[in-house]
């Protein structure tokens, strides 16, 4: 679908599409009630309870007053229905002011201030520096010359670095005040939520450009929640406005996620719903029995001879009231009462506060904690997550000549500072890539230093060893880049950029030197992306060598190559190039098409190595949580060397002899599969042995595995403790997350980039750290942390205790309720199984909401053992892995123990009165003490 937007025209816009109000509201005042009902009755749970005080309107059948389960329901749906309420009202609050908000606006080539929900697709919108952008817009002009501006995107992707955005060509030299009278149409895809991607073509009417197709991208666009920094103004023309603008389309709540926990408190449920059928049955027919035998002998017993068609249910229904009780209505209210507590010490952490940074933890999801001392697998990235992601270019290889092996800083070479000041053709090339070859934007600072913004950890230390080399990238004009070297001032043009992709693994740009007018090809990417298009008789072998030297001392390498390109070669692939960019269908795929037929014949200049530090206290972090029974999984883009060197830093794997590396390799299906049959064979062997055996795979050989032999390498999956995958890209990610998911494995995700956040969405837990990279992981993670090292704590003292807790409080829930109701079970024996209760509404009640409602609170401050101890002998989470603490034979237990409590209570309730004259009542009391006494001597035992 494509959608055909008339740059200021009201009325068609009017007609077709929405104006920019924002509605993130989930309800109205006139339907909160009816909707917000529907969905609390849409859980089994809450319709049995429906059902329950429906029945207990019927006066023949009730054996209590219904105020006894109408109070505890209507109480806990007020509850709910009041937090949703609350929350809707903080949204309608956030969405008027935003709607409220004032922004200038051209219609009918008339500028005027009007509020933000007024805006309609196709309004020119003018901003200022500092101003929010209020929709989706198209840039048509900014303040500076060349058509730049720059945006600050970490409200929409979580990146704090300043993007640039161009206006298109076709509007590049349109004065100021003719941007007033522009016409048009922007022809654009349907609204979708991908903030990377903008694939649409503009025509301009004349006089302005004589119907030229424009192809516009994401980098002509200026998105919603976006500011507009460091430009005095832009204007834009509104394309997608309201909640149908990539912020919009991308909002929505996430669907819960289910924990371990969840699934057997619900099969514990559905287990005593079937033992309360079954009880209720037994009784029903044993009270029809008793009714027609006996009750009719006894004088005082006034049953009718002839009773209504429906006589022989009424008893089995009272039983059914009366054993209602075994499910504790109070269970979920109370249980998302202390998991918010839970996610709240997880909050007020203080050893959990990054201090280098100040970011302290922070727990989105407040539903999950308990999974948290359950997990068995998780799955890391590498770069920001392991590793600090502050780039220190370290050594190069330039025309097979190794710099910076003998001290480690190439920056100190002197042969190679001799080179660069001699001006070694070689090595001036080499600078010139580094220095250009990205998207850093160079400013000034206050006191006039040169400072990047580079969205690339990795550009950025390229581009300032450059310049401590004497390559200086000093300034970005539109599309003009000024470099100084030495006392030279160099200046090429930017013809295109050719932007890195996942697939790809490289970036190149055209540009055309200023000096002579050359056209040039200038790219860097990965060894595999680079080497095998290096130009016919060039000797690759050195470089070869060099990635592998550089990789094995756990450093990141990239390759640089450059080509001179004809003048008839570049106009011709420039037009396949503009066609490709172009069109509509398919783009991204057609752009890499047309991008691969310029990438050929590369003249290698060298290789760069940078080192990127592991962060604090990972290597202990990672022991610490293997001796607790975790696997670890790394997923990483970096190449098989430099990510099997950080895994040993990490001890993730050990060193030979005592572990074992197993290699899955291979470019066809053949090969992969003789590669996979070989590891599985080894690893069933070494299952028996202590050894530490890890299995390491690249992206390419994964992608084969995953489609051809999904069932052999779960089987590897399931065997394996550790594994290293190379080379992956953001879905296999989270296909490797799934798989282990099918294997009923519980998994957490940790990253701290955009890639990473499909992974961490997949998985059981998400974890986000809060870092160089921006906030997108953490953003989309259920918890957030501001270093890897604070996952032990993470896991080990708040997942644990969380555990422990939920444990104990859900079955302390079905014992304290199950105690009661066999108390009325057993009075039912010496009452001629009439279904009459023992204790009144009033005291049942009382016992469900006031008396073992102190518990809950006693149960969120239980620790059983102390922080240190815990952290010091992580072997103490085996028991939460294993659901030790709350399982069939747990539950069991405390059904036991509730059925001895109750036959001691109720003995001891009836003998005491055995042979005095007293009311009921009097017995009820005394039972309802006894019940009181002994969950609070229980609580008092189970926790410290």
């Amino acid at each position: 679908m494509k959608r055909y937007v008339y740059i200021d025209d009201d009325e068609t816009s009017h007609e077709l599409y929405c104006d920019n109000r924002i509605s993130n509201r989930k309800y109205t005042v006139l339907n909160f009630l009816p909707k917000n009902l529907w969905e609390q009755f849409s859980r089994f749970m809450n319709q049995y309870f429906l059902l329950i005080a429906c029945l207990q309107l019927w006066p023949l059948i009730t054996p209590v007053n219904p105020a006894s389960t109408w109070g505890p329901l209507i109480f806990i749906f007020a509850v709910s229905a009041s937090k949703e309420a609350w929350d809707d009202y903080n949204r309608y609050l956030s969405d008027k002011k935003a709607n409220e908000k004032e922004v200038w606006v051209v219609r009918k080539g008339v500028k005027k201030l009007i509020q933000a929900q007024d805006i309609y697709v196709g309004n020119i919108v003018w901003l200022r520096e500092n101003d929010e952008v209020p929709c989706d817009l198209v840039l048509v002009g900014t303040s500076d010359p060349q058509g730049v501006c720059y945006v600050e995107t970490s409200a929409l992707d979580g990146e704090t670095d300043l993007k640039t955005r161009v206006i298109p060509p076709a509007c590049m030299g349109i004065d100021d005040e003719l941007l007033h009278k522009i016409k048009g149409v922007i022809e654009c895809p349907s609204p979708d939520k991908d903030v990377r991607r903008f694939d649409a073509n503009m025509r301009l009417y004349p006089p302005f450009i004589d119907n030229d197709v424009c192809p516009l991208t994401i980098k002509n666009t200026i998105l919603q929640s976006c500011y507009l920094r460091n430009t005095e103004w832009a204007c834009g023309v509104a394309i997608y406005t309201g909640n149908e603008t990539k912020l919009g389309m991308s909002r929505g709540i996430a669907e819960p996620k289910l924990t371990a926990m969840d699934a057997m408190i619900d099969k514990l449920t559905g287990a005593i719903f079937i033992f309360q059928i079954v009880v209720v049955m037994v009784l029903g027919i044993a009270g029809n029995v008793w009714k027609d035998t006996e009750a009719r002998k006894q004088w005082y017993v006034l049953y009718p001879h002839e009773g209504p068609w429906y006589e022989l249910l009424v008893i089995p229904l009272r039983f059914e009231l009366l054993c209602s009780i075994m499910i504790p209505i109070s269970i979920k209210v109370s249980l998302d009462l202390v998991k918010s507590m839970y996610a709240k010490f997880i909050d007020w952490d203080q050893k959990m506060i990054d201090l280098e940074t100040s970011i302290p933890s922070h727990a989105t999801n407040t539903a999950i904690s308990e999974d948290l001392g359950q997990v068995e697998y998780i799955l890391t990235d590498k770069t920001g997550t392991l590793t600090e992601n502050k780039m220190i270019f370290r050594r190069c290889c330039i025309s097979g000549i190794s710099y910076g092996n003998e001290n480690g800083d190439a920056l100190k070479d002197v042969e190679l500072l001799n080179a660069v000041s001699s001006g070694s053709s070689d090595v001036v090339r080499f600078l010139t890539v580094m220095a250009i070859c990205n998207t850093v934007i160079p400013t000034r600072s206050k006191t006039g230093d040169i400072l990047y913004k580079a969205q690339s950890q990795d550009e950025d230390a390229l581009v300032q060893a450059a310049a401590q080399l004497h390559m200086v990238f000093f300034n970005k004009s539109g599309n003009i880049l000024e470099v100084k070297f030495n006392t030279s001032i160099l200046q090429y043009e930017v013809l295109e950029t050719l932007e890195f992709t996942s697939d790809r693994k490289r970036m190149s740009v055209v540009l055309k030197d200023c000096q002579n007018g050359k056209i040039l090809l200038l790219s860097k990417g990965a060894d595999e992306a680079i080497l095998p298009y290096a130009r016919a008789g060039q000797q690759t072998r050195h470089f070869i060598e060099a990635t592998e030297q550089y990789a094995h001392l756990g450093l990141r390498t990239l390759c640089l190559a450059w080509r001179e390109l004809k003048k008839d070669e570049y106009q011709d692939w420039s037009l396949m190039f503009k066609e490709a960019s172009s069109t509509l269908v398919d783009r991204e795929w057609r752009v890499a098409e047309v991008c691969q037929r310029v990438e050929h014949d590369l003249e290698i200049l060298g290789v760069t190595a940078i080192e990127d530090r592991l962060q604090d206290g990972v290597p202990e972090t990672i022991e610490t949580l293997r001796k607790a029974g975790i696997n670890f999984w790394m997923l990483t883009g970096d190449k098989q060397n430099t990510a099997i060197q950080i895994a040993l830093s990490c001890n993730f794997i050990s060193p030979e002899p005592k572990g074992q590396l197993l290699l899955i390799d291979g470019k066809t299906e053949d090969e992969v599969c003789r590669s996979l049959e070989r590891v599985l064979r080894t690893m069933r062997i070494t299952t028996s042995e202590p050894k530490d055996v890890a299995f390491v795979v690249d992206g390419w050989a994964l992608e084969i595995a995953l489609k051809h032999y999904r069932k052999a390498f779960t089987e590897l999956a399931v065997l394996s403790r550790t594994a290293i995958c190379c080379r992956v890209t953001p879905s296999q990610k989270a296909q490797l997350v799934q798989i282990l998911k099918s294997c009923d494995y519980r998994t957490l995700a940790i990253g701290d980039g955009g890639n990473d956040v499909r992974m961490i969405q997949q998985a059981d837990i998400g974890v986000g750290i809060s870092g160089r990279e921006g906030l997108q992981a953490a953003r989309a993670a259920d918890y957030s942390i501001g270093k890897f090292r604070f996952l032990k704590r993470l896991i080990l003292v708040h997942g644990r205790y969380s555990y422990n807790r939920t444990a104990f409080l859900s079955q302390y829930s079905f014992y304290k309720s199950l105690l009661i109701c066999f108390i009325q079970i057993f009075f039912s024996f010496i009452s001629g199984v009439s279904g009459t209760s023992l204790f009144n509404s009033v005291s049942l009640m009382a016992y469900n909401v006031f008396y073992t409602s102190v518990p809950v609170l006693v149960s969120v401050l239980d620790k059983d053992l102390s922080e240190e101890t815990v952290l010091q002998h992580p072997q103490i989470l085996f028991y939460c892995q294993a659901g030790r603490l709350l399982n069939p034979s747990t539950f069991a237990g405390w059904f036991g123990r509730s059925l001895f409590h109750a036959i001691v209570v109720f003995i001891i309730s009836i003998h005491s009165y055995a042979y005095d004259k007293s009311e009921m009542e009097e017995v009820s009391m005394v039972a309802l003490s006894g019940c009181i006494w002994l969950q609070a001597f229980v609580i008092t035992m189970e926790t410290k």
